[in-house]
């Protein structure tokens, strides 16, 4: 207990000085970069002091519109990825792998949960991956892919490099109840944790939250009740350390390659002298760096062993990355967007002011109205002033002129907001009207070269998370299973799919097909356009194809299009050229044609046949008991040979109308399926000219 009690202080002491080292901080500013792209965008005592004062505060948000045409960018071009193998591996299981990740990607949603990372980074300056095994869904345990909230995550403040292969460690810290607590580590740590309740925590209110019992009374979720009794836990924060340590282990050396892989742990020393006797492998310990798991709740443990992970599984997005300093394109936005809001309001003040300036009035002048009535109503249109006979008639203030240029900062601080940014206007859709098309996509490929720093550092996390799957496939991936690959996305759900078979056995052989545990591959990152744009663009592509004589055939070109059921009318449409996949029934009557041709056939062959063996038979009897006679023998023998030779005839004319029989009854379904297209086309337009 001792041991356990040493381990969570040191794991807060890490934590602690991670945090504050530049994290607390960092909330502060993310915070506030997200409120700007929310719209709330002045503090509470400023809005109260201008209301005090009768002043507008305006709000122009043009960072929302700004960081929107980033995010509309990444979501035109997804990321695919891809296996080239390098070492020890094929081409078909490189293929598999391939497939495997697109299943992957699928299950996890990964083109969305990459927006939410690429908005985190836009916004906030960061974005997280969270990729490891996940045994909720499967009892091998799949790859589970989702984001983590950026305020959560504590990095190494010692790090410099974009790349986590190169921190020490890194921190995930989250709020749990006593409840997720249990559940996720067992009722023994619940219980612990309980228990700090009678002890009180050691290490302040940043680790447990109380709440008051008392009903009808108002919690206290940031402070300690005195009263013992009175006192529950609402919360407590979790810990979870990932950090590198010195180990020595085990390790499997190839004598002929010089490839090496680390022994798994926990395992049996005999177990694996003797695996490495049998594979011709030596063993070598020696020191590596090996990732640490510990995660402690105030002063109780609740894990702390060896990471069953090659890699750290936080995976980071940073837009904008300098020497260990990772910011987004909101924060540089605060500023002229601050000066934006408060120069529109100023001239809003203007504008009112000039309209309601004030009244000069004679006292006891006023005849149809009172000085307070005048104030209110003093800057409606249709004013009508009765004034006293013999009175002063009331005077307007003549208000102060707007200051000239003022429209201009305002103009500025907009434009100041496009430049940081690098989002023209072209890229807003905002051109003027009368710049030519070919003008205007020469300005937003322009704009375009402004934010590839963003697109540039995505497709590096993308190979960051592409890798570390790669090692979980290789790792956990090790039984055999079979994966439906579908096609298309989520967008396309009536699209088919295949199912693959990896790490499967041939009885045959033996040997293991689609291993994908060996080997070693190269991460390939593609960029594709999104599922609409890219069938839009193919679709528009194949029409121009064809109307230079290029045949393109009509399923190809439906299956691009953005018709409803677009497979099924393909598939039509392939049926009635002929080349589409036969029904249930229009197969059972091919099938029934053939066999009974088949039939026909067999049967004139076995008449044939019995002949020959009848000649055949006669001819070794007039043999025996007539050597003498060669005419007759020669005779024979011409007959057998006349014989044979209708029976190759016959077998080649089997062949023959076979194959007639299979084009007859081809034709046959063509014809139906037309007919019946037909039939369903008159009936529609009997149908529409009735309702007519």
């Amino acid at each position: 207990m001792k041991d356990e009690r040493k381990i969570a202080q040191y794991n807060y002491q890490r934590y602690t000085r991670a945090r504050d080292a530049g994290h607390l901080d960092y909330v502060d500013i993310a915070r506030k970069c997200d409120a700007f792209y929310t719209g709330e965008q002045w503090e509470k005592k400023d809005i109260d002091k201008l209301n005090a004062q009768g002043k507008p505060a305006l709000t122009i948000n043009t960072i929302l519109t700004t960081v929107n045409t980033v995010l509309g960018e990444q979501a035109r071009s997804r990321g695919e990825i891809s296996f080239k193998p390098r070492r020890g591996a094929t081409q078909e299981t490189a293929d598999t792998l391939t497939k495997l990740a697109m299943q992957i990607g699928d299950n996890n949603k990964l083109d969305w949960v990459e927006s939410s990372i690429f908005a985190d980074g836009l916004i906030q300056d960061r974005g997280y991956y969270d990729i490891r095994i996940d045994f909720d869904d499967h009892i091998e345990g799949e790859i589970k892919i989702k984001s983590l909230d950026p305020l959560d995550v504590v990095l190494d403040p010692d790090a410099k490099e974009y790349d986590p292969a190169t921190w020490n460690e890194v921190f995930t810290t989250r709020w749990l109840s006593l409840d997720e607590v249990e559940m996720t580590y067992g009722k023994k740590a619940a219980k612990d944790l309980r228990n700090v309740v009678a002890s009180r925590s050691e290490f302040g209110e940043d680790t447990i939250v109380f709440e008051d019992r008392n009903f009808g009374q108002p919690n206290d979720f940031d402070t300690y009740v005195d009263e013992e009794a009175n006192r529950s836990i609402r919360m407590v924060r979790i810990i979870e350390r990932q950090h590198r340590k010195i180990h020595m282990a085990w390790h499997f050396i190839n004598p002929e390659t010089g490839d090496t892989r680390q022994v798994p742990e926990g395992k049996d020393m005999k177990r694996i002298k003797y695996f490495a006797e049998v594979n011709g492998l030596m063993l070598k310990k020696k020191p590596i760096r090996q990732i640490r798991w510990t995660v402690s709740a105030d002063n109780v443990v609740l894990h702390d062993d060896w990471s069953p992970y090659e890699s750290f599984t936080v995976i980071p997005f940073f837009p904008y990355f300098r020497r260990g300093k990772p910011f987004g394109m909101v924060r540089n936005l605060i500023s002229p967007q601050e000066q934006l809001n408060k120069v529109s309001s100023q001239e809003l003040h203007v504008v009112n002011s000039a309209a309601n300036s004030g009244w000069v009035v004679e006292r006891g002048s006023l005849a149809n109205m009172t000085v307070g009535e005048l104030e209110t109503r003093g800057a409606e249109t249709g004013l009508v002033i009765e004034v006293n006979k013999g009175s002063q008639e009331p005077t307007k203030i003549q208000a102060n002129q707007i200051p000239s240029g003022l429209d201009r900062i305002s103009a500025k601080a907009a434009n100041n907001i496009k430049e940081i940014s690098g989002i023209s206007d072209a890229m807003l859709g905002q051109s003027p009207a009368e710049v030519s098309g070919v003008a205007l996509e020469a300005k937003t490929q322009r704009g375009s070269v402004q934010i590839q720093t963003l697109i540039d550092n995505l497709a590096r996390t993308r190979h960051f998370l592409a890798e570390n799957m790669l090692q979980l496939i290789q790792r956990f991936y090790n039984e055999h299973r079979v994966i439906q690959i579908t096609r298309g996305n989520m967008a396309h759900p009536e699209q088919q799919g295949e199912a693959i078979s990896i790490n499967a056995p041939d009885p045959a052989t033996g040997e293991i097909i689609n291993n994908l545990t060996i080997g070693e591959y190269d991460v390939v990152i593609s960029n594709q356009p999104a599922r609409d744009t890219f069938d839009e663009s193919q679709f528009a592509e194949a029409l121009n194809l064809r109307t230079v004589g290029v045949m393109i055939p009509d399923d190809a070109i439906i299956e691009y299009s953005h018709l409803s059921q677009k497979s099924n009318l393909a598939e039509r449409i392939r049926k009635m050229n002929g080349q589409g996949t036969p029904t249930e029934e229009e197969r059972a009557v091919q099938e029934q044609a053939e066999a009974m041709e088949a039939r026909l056939l067999e049967l004139e062959m076995a008449e044939t046949e019995g002949k020959i063996a009848q000649i055949n038979a006669q001819a070794a009897l007039t043999n025996a008991k007539v050597r003498d006679i060669e005419t007759d023998g020669d005779d024979l023998e011409l007959e057998i040979h006349k014989l044979e030779q209708t029976l190759m005839n016959a077998r080649e004319e089997r062949a023959n109308k076979l194959k007639l029989a299979k084009l007859h009854t081809d034709a046959n379904i063509q014809k139906a399926s037309t007919d019946a297209g037909t039939r369903l086309t008159l009936a529609a337009v009997n149908g529409s000219s009735k309702s007519g």
